[in-house]
């Protein structure tokens, strides 16, 4: 069964997300930040269903040149990964961004030290984490296909709506992922919007989705929405 992110409910307590989604899915991502921030695990003991995390992203940079700025935003993911690995869940992350186009390579090293501590991490804790591919935005790093290679072989969680307005969705479909972020745009803006308002043709995804044996869930920006996802998936 496809899984539900708590995107859709961002605007209700924590607890009453849970409560709302538990009724409909097996999987719950949890966006980790602003009113869904995660201080502990204990929340999680009264739910059977299983659980992602979305790491904190707003403000933070993996990438950055800034030291101090790289080393804080690594802490605030090993922190994440400290409360997800006690629920038992993976984590999904964005893998940071450089401003400058003459940063790119300085960045890229910065990255890649932050994936090597981030890498040490999991395996202490013994927690599987993705990064995701990103969206039409200026220098973010893992946009296209031929970007994977700098998150050297650790998993990788397919985002949708990101892949078709960087229109390589397709492509992408033929690379190996763990994890999926399912919503849909026009091609254009990265609107989360539900399975069959855009123009992504989500028969091909979902082939690719079960020949991966991946996990999923619908990122969409209202409950109506959700619903109107899964709806459409069933049809499919």
């Amino acid at each position: 069964m496809v899984g539900i992110s708590t995107y859709c409910l961002l605007d209700r307590p924590l607890p009453e997300a849970l409560d709302r989604l538990s009724a409909i899915t097996d999987l719950i991502e949890v966006v980790d930040e602003g009113p869904h921030f995660v201080h502990d695990a204990s929340l999680f003991g009264s739910y059977s269903a299983d659980f992602v995390f979305h790491a904190p992203y707003h403000g933070m940079n993996i990438a950055s040149l800034f030291e101090a700025i790289r080393t804080a935003s690594v802490q605030v993911m090993t922190d994440c990964f400290s409360v997800a690995a006690e629920v038992g869940a993976g984590v999904v992350m964005h893998p940071g961004y450089f401003a400058w186009e003459q940063e790119r390579v300085q960045a890229g090293r910065q990255f890649k030290k932050s994936l090597h501590e981030l890498c040490t991490a999991a395996r202490e804790l013994s927690l599987t984490f993705w990064f995701e591919n990103m969206g039409d935005m200026n220098f973010f790093n893992l946009r296209t296909p031929s970007d994977l290679d700098r998150i050297e072989g650790c998993g990788f969680a397919l985002d949708t709506g990101h892949a078709h307005i960087n229109h390589c969705l397709p492509e992408f479909l033929q690379t190996r992922f763990s994890h999926m972020h399912i919503h849909d745009n026009d091609g254009r803006r990265d609107t989360h919007s539900p399975v069959g308002e855009g123009t992504i043709d989500f028969a091909p995804v979902m082939k690719a989705l079960k020949r991966n044996h991946a996990s999923s869930v619908i990122e969409v920006k209202s409950f109506d929405g959700v619903l109107m996802s899964i709806r459409s998936l069933e049809k499919m």
